[in-house]
């Protein structure tokens, strides 16, 4: 597999540290709202990365961390642009999970649950499969404590005159390799978080843990500092660090991240361990919604369960992120998601009409071509185009159409077998017939396509019809 890595600014092969496991970390969601469309784009390209190693026979281990506390609304660097490219508004240096908190008249802690179960009923309907570990950042100070204590004990930290501990980002000679950021080039004007801080050394610092004033009653912590809250990017760095070890293969994340999230978390993380920690650092471009940025003041903000108000499925999302190039900027529009929804729904027709046809095996040339090109850095618009010509190839068999659309279902994840699978299967099907069917799971098995034809035909015979999905063989009524 090969894949754009954003600190190297260019196409690299991915070999994993350890052969044959790839390790991924993903950055998940500040849990503060329902995640929009332009997050799941990020999301689904963790996913992509993981299906394909997953083909070529590796396994996988991917950690997607869950922000609930530390997230300031000025964290981003981008002068109000929040994560994900969702205006939030200028100068505001509140923790995102407590000023929703406040909105809303919940407590901090139900207020993240709550998103973060949204997160996970998004991921599902997105067919975006879970991550290994979901570590929450609230669940995991003592982790970063000790991450802490490690560079300060190394000279990289240190405790500034508020109480709060710094990152002294003079200390990394490697900072700004990631982004292109330098020191030298960065002025006190630059928006940082807490750019203009007397507390710190130095402009460009950040802050590790931060102290709690009198009014913070909620998620603060007691330290050898004092009672505080974690920094952002100290979050990842320590629970990567915890749970994948210091040579993580793959970390990804949307483009808004690399600055200055990324660009801090590499450096705490190569300081903490004094080597490169993540090999390959995969970033998914912007996304815009009818031609802008989504944003709440132009009400273009959607959601995945805007969706089904639209009459659509929430997998003609994924499909019409399929369409389009990971690291490329989108404009994604009702139109093209109506588009996408009407190729899926006649993609799913087809393959249930094809599962009635005499079996044959999936066509190699075409199953080879669309996963070569999703190993080739997720070129997953020529994939689709693969799968487009072969719907129209009148020399492929029907059988084998409907082998090579389910066997390839693996890498695009979009349910392309669902109707097929909605045969009844009753529980007084006649052991008869269940001999039959056992028989013909053995025919497929052995690629006897004579022989599994045959079978269904006495299967038929006996008042019975058989359909193969992608998880065997289904009989029921004919």
């Amino acid at each position: 597999m090969r894949l754009h890595d954003t600190w190297r600014k260019d196409i690299v092969e991915i070999v994993p540290a350890t052969p044959g496991v790839l390790r991924i970390y993903a950055c998940g969601p500040t849990v503060y709202r329902d995640a929009h469309v332009g997050n799941m784009r990020t999301f689904l390209l963790t996913d992509l990365i993981r299906r394909t190693a997953q083909w070529s026979g590796m396994q996988v281990r991917l950690v997607q961390n869950i922000t609930d506390v530390g997230h300031m609304a000025d964290d981003t660097g981008l002068g109000g642009a929040g994560l994900g490219g969702i205006d939030e508004g200028q100068g505001d240096t509140e923790d995102r999970v407590l000023r929703q908190a406040a909105v809303e008249g919940r407590g901090a802690l139900d207020i993240a649950r709550h998103y973060e179960a949204a997160f996970h009923r998004d991921l599902a309907a997105l067919n975006i499969h879970p991550a290994d570990d979901y570590p929450r950042a609230s669940e995991w100070i003592d982790a970063m404590v000790r991450l802490i204590e490690r560079l300060m004990t190394t000279g990289h930290a240190y405790v500034g005159t508020d109480g709060s501990v710094f990152f002294d980002a003079r200390s990394y000679a490697g900072y700004g390799e990631l982004s292109g950021n330098r020191l030298d080039d960065l002025r006190p004007g630059h928006r940082f978080e807490g750019s203009t801080d007397p507390a710190k050394r130095f402009h460009a610092d950040w802050a590790l843990w931060k102290h709690a004033g009198p009014t913070r009653t909620q998620l603060v912590w007691d330290t050898p500092w004092g009672r505080g809250f974690p920094g952002w990017h100290t979050e990842c760095s320590a629970m990567s660090l915890e749970l994948l070890g210091d040579s993580i293969d793959v970390h990804t994340g949307g483009i808004d991240l690399r600055f200055p999230h990324h660009e801090d978390e590499r450096a705490q993380s190569n300081c903490a361990t004094d080597r490169e920690v993540v090999r390959h650092w995969v970033h998914a471009e912007h996304l815009l919604f009818e031609g802008r940025k989504m944003s709440k003041s132009a009400g273009n903000v959607v959601l995945v369960a805007d969706m089904a108000g639209r009459g659509l499925d929430p997998l003609s999302l994924r499909l019409a992120f399929l369409q389009h190039r990971y690291r490329q900027q989108m404009n994604l529009t009702w139109q093209v998601l109506q588009a996408a929804h009407d190729t899926l729904q006649r993609w799913r027709g087809r393959v249930a009409d094809w599962a009635n046809e005499p079996s044959a095996a999936a066509s190699g040339p075409h199953v080879e071509q669309v996963a070569a090109h999703f190993a080739d850095d997720l070129d997953t618009p020529r994939a689709i185009q693969v799968l487009r010509e072969l719907e129209r190839d009148t020399t492929v068999a029907a059988g084998s159409k409907f082998e090579t659309f389910a066997m390839l279902d693996r890498l695009l994840g979009l349910d392309l077998a669902r109707d097929v699978g909605r045969v009844a299967r009753p529980v007084d099907v006649p052991a008869e017939v269940r001999d039959l069917v056992d028989r013909r799971a053995q025919a497929r098995a052995d690629k006897d396509w004579k022989a599994s034809d045959a079978l269904r035909d006495q299967i038929s015979a006996r008042g019975y019809a058989v359909i193969d999905t992608p998880d065997g063989q289904q009989v029921g009524p004919a």
